[in-house]
């Protein structure tokens, strides 16, 4: 499973669609070229958690695409998943790891330069945001776009920028040193999701 090349991040995030929905979007997001795609589901319990994570790990793995659950690492092997993620207030990437098993990809939410590369450190990729505003994140100050450069000059593992990424501003994040993003509403919400992860692809491949 090489995923460290990805480019688009996909998060199935419960916030805009709905469990039932998730297997076609996942679908989706495979077709349209994202290498890496989390579930997100803060509303679940664990056991329903757990259950929509065991219908959608097959879809992942029968196409390589790693799947990553948000929250909850103890889920990892009995569902099937590749790894999870962990934010600066939840589990240690250390702790997560102990409990995701061995060969699971962790990854951390990081929101400042200091807080990205301390989580390089330990993380096997880094998210960093939110750039701009976003609903998904609302109590998150916006942090710009004025590290990121620095951020990929200073850490060989994979930056995800995250926070307020649309199809429409992806070319002003490029520019300024991004090479990987998170993409969750504009993805989730668009009238045709493969084709808007398509277009998404070619500005960050350099293809458009």
């Amino acid at each position: 499973m090489n995923w460290a090349g990805a480019t688009l991040y996909g998060i199935l995030d419960l916030g805009y669609i709905t469990a039932a929905q998730a297997p076609e979007m996942a679908r989706k997001l495979i077709d349209g070229g994202a290498g890496i795609v989390q579930l997100r589901a803060k509303n679940l319990t664990s056991d329903d958690f757990a259950r929509l994570a065991e219908k959608l790990s097959p879809i992942f793995r029968a196409s390589g695409i790693p799947f990553i659950l948000n929250d909850h690492p103890a889920l990892v092997t009995t569902t099937g998943a590749a790894g999870a993620h962990v934010g600066q207030d939840d589990l240690s990437v250390a702790e997560a790891r102990a409990l995701a098993g061995p060969g699971a990809i962790i990854g951390q939410s990081t929101h400042s330069l200091a807080q990205a590369i301390l989580g390089a450190e330990e993380a096997d990729y880094i998210g960093f945001g939110p750039l701009f505003a976003t609903p998904t994140k609302p109590d998150y100050q916006p942090i710009g776009l004025d590290d990121i450069r620095e951020a990929h000059r200073l850490i060989t593992k994979p930056i995800y920028c995250i926070g307020g990424i649309k199809l429409e501003n992806v070319p002003e994040i490029v520019a300024a040193g991004a090479r990987r993003v998170v993409i969750v509403s504009g993805i989730l919400q668009a009238a045709d999701a493969v084709e808007y992860c398509h277009l998404v692809r070619e500005f960050l491949t350099g293809n458009s």
